[in-house]
Formats: C-alpha cells, sequence, structure tokens
C-alpha cells in the first residue's frame, strides 16, 4: 500500500481519532487536577486498574454498559485514594503516584492471573458497539474518520468545549484556578482549599477511568499487562504541551495520537526498519515536544505544593 494513498491516510486518521481519545480523556481530567494544584503522576495506574475493572464488568455481565460503569466507578475510587494521599495525608505528590502506578502493575496483572490463568487465547469481553452519525457518516473522507466510533469517542470530543466552560466559565472552575495559584487566599474566603482539591481529583480519576475503560472494551475487548503502554504519562505531557487548557490539551492529544498511530501503519506496511525504533516513535515526539514547552510555560502556582490551614 502507498503510503500518499487515500485509502492508507483514511485509515491513518481514523487511527489517529481512535487512539487520541484514551490520551485526551486522561489528559483533561488531570487538568482539572493540576489547575487545583495537584500533580497526579498516578494516571498509569488509574488507567490501568480502570481498565482490568472494565473489562471485569463486560465480561462477567456480558454488557459493555456495566464495563464502563465499573471502569469509571473504579476510577473515582482510585482518584479518590490519590486524594487522599496527597491531600489529606500530604504525601509527596511524585512518590504517591509512582507508588500508585507501581502498585496498579502488580495488583492487575496478578488478580489477572488468579481469576483467568494463563491462557492460549485470552478472554474475551463485550466491547462498545460502533455508533455510526446519520448522514454525517456518509460525507466523502470526513465520514470514516469521525463519524463511525463508539460512544466514548464521541463523548471526549464534547468534554473539551464542556471543560473549557467549566474552568473558565463557572464559578467552581474558578475556585478550582484559585486553589492552584494561591490556595491561602481562596482559604481566606472560607472556601475549602481540600475540598476543592478532592474535587478535582476525583474528576480526573473519574475521567482517567474513562480512559482505561476506553482501552479494553472501546478498542480491544481483552485485556493484558501493561495495557496503557505509557499513555497515562504521555497524558502528563500533553497536559504541559496544551499549557493547562482543555483545547490546548486537545491539540497535544492529536499529535501524540498521531505518531501512536503511524508507527502501527508503517509496522503494518512492512518497512525495513526494527519495530523496536517505530514502536518508539510516540515517546521521542512526546519528549521533543517537551523539550520545546518546558520552561516556556507557566503552570499554576501552587502546582504540586501541599496546603495546611493554618492555626
Amino acid at each position: 500500500m502507498n503510503i500518499l494513498s487515500m485509502t492508507f491516510i483514511v485509515g491513518l486518521l481514523t487511527a489517529t481519532v481512535r487512539m487520541m481519545v484514551p490520551i485526551l480523556l486522561s489528559a483533561l481530567g488531570e487538568t482539572y487536577s493540576e489547575r487545583a494544584g495537584i500533580l497526579n503522576i498516578g494516571l498509569e495506574g488509574i488507567m490501568l486498574i480502570s481498565a482490568f475493572c472494565a473489562f471485569l464488568g463486560s465480561y462477567y455481565f456480558n454488557s459493555a454498559a456495566v464495563g464502563v460503569l465499573f471502569g469509571a466507578a473504579s476510577g473515582l475510587l482510585v482518584g479518590l485514594v490519590a486524594a487522599f494521599l496527597s491531600v489529606t495525608l500530604q504525601i509527596n505528590q511524585m512518590i504517591s503516584g509512582i507508588a500508585l502506578n507501581m502498585a496498579a502493575a502488580g495488583l492487575t496483572s496478578f488478580f489477572y492471573r488468579v481469576m483467568f490463568g494463563v491462557l492460549p487465547i485470552p478472554p474475551q469481553a463485550k466491547s462498545l458497539p460502533v455508533l455510526e452519525i446519520p448522514v454525517l457518516k456518509n460525507i466523502p473522507f470526513l465520514g470514516e474518520i469521525l463519524f463511525q466510533h463508539n460512544i466514548l469517542v464521541y463523548a471526549a470530543f464534547i468534554l473539551v468545549p464542556v471543560s473549557s466552560i467549566i474552568l473558565y466559565k463557572t464559578s467552581f472552575g474558578l475556585k478550582i484556578r484559585a486553589v492552584g495559584e494561591n490556595p491561602k487566599a481562596v482559604d481566606t474566603v472560607g472556601v475549602s482549599v481540600n475540598g476543592v482539591r478532592y474535587s478535582a481529583v476525583c474528576i480526573c480519576g473519574l475521567l482517567t477511568g474513562l480512559a482505561g475503560t476506553c482501552l479494553t472494551i472501546g478498542q480491544l475487548n481483552m485485556f493484558m499487562d501493561n495495557i496503557s503502554a505509557g499513555r497515562g504519562f504521555i497524558a502528563l505531557a500533553a497536559v504541559i504541551f496544551g499549557k493547562w487548557n482543555p483545547k490546548g490539551v486537545l491539540f497535544a492529544s492529536v499529535i501524540f495520537a498521531f505518531a501512536d498511530a503511524l508507527q502501527l501503519r508503517l509496522q503494518s506496511l512492512g518497512f525495513q526498519i526494527p519495530y523496536q525504533f517505530l514502536v518508539m516513535l510516540p515517546y521521542v515526539l512526546t519528549v521533543v515536544a517537551l523539550a520545546g514547552v518546558v520552561g516556556r510555560s507557566k503552570g499554576p502556582a501552587a502546582l504540586g505544593k501541599a496546603y495546611s490551614k493554618e492555626g
């Protein structure tokens, strides 16, 4: 297949949209968290746990809807744990996030083997159906790329303007941004800093839970070790590259997903390049992108800093 053929281009862009969703959902969640001053490094762990729980829900109940519920709920619960560690216990946010990632990798692998063993063919779960949008799906070129996906893809796109409205047009969003900049000032006017931070981290957990759900029952219909494959860390990079703004996060997510989709498509074409070089393409792009913005991109002033109420 020619890389300049319409078939290749449409397939590449369709894969980009599909692979963007887990990164975008998680990055949008992290935007809430970091805007409130909490650096949630544990996105990778939340994504892994929610992917596993979504798979279990869909597999045992034979229902993708139950899988979505399990994935979102587990993400919310793990987000609550992350908030407890960083807000209530005030454990170093980097350390608690790394610990969460390591625990998630071990726990999901262990329980998967306990429950299913090692099988030549992995168990299959019910996957989310494709929702083709009438009329729009028939638009040449764009119809196949944008309007033939599952509900989580459409939800991810909708959540970008919704998040922009929440963060910049509502009192709740103002509180989140204020807590991330000057928690002491917010505290003096009677707003609970910890309450706002808990809410932001739980939103992060919920959206990252949907990101994990997308991996198992949105893209595949199975679970495997390390299924998140670094997407949580790429989502962290997307937040920085997008300058903590939902629209910027969308742009960054598309770029990183395009690199991921491109390496998969190039592998399928049988290029005489060691596949390891192609696999590392999205991660190299992430490093290069961050190298260009770190230092020039200013995050929330209180990001990563614990807050204790005086007196």
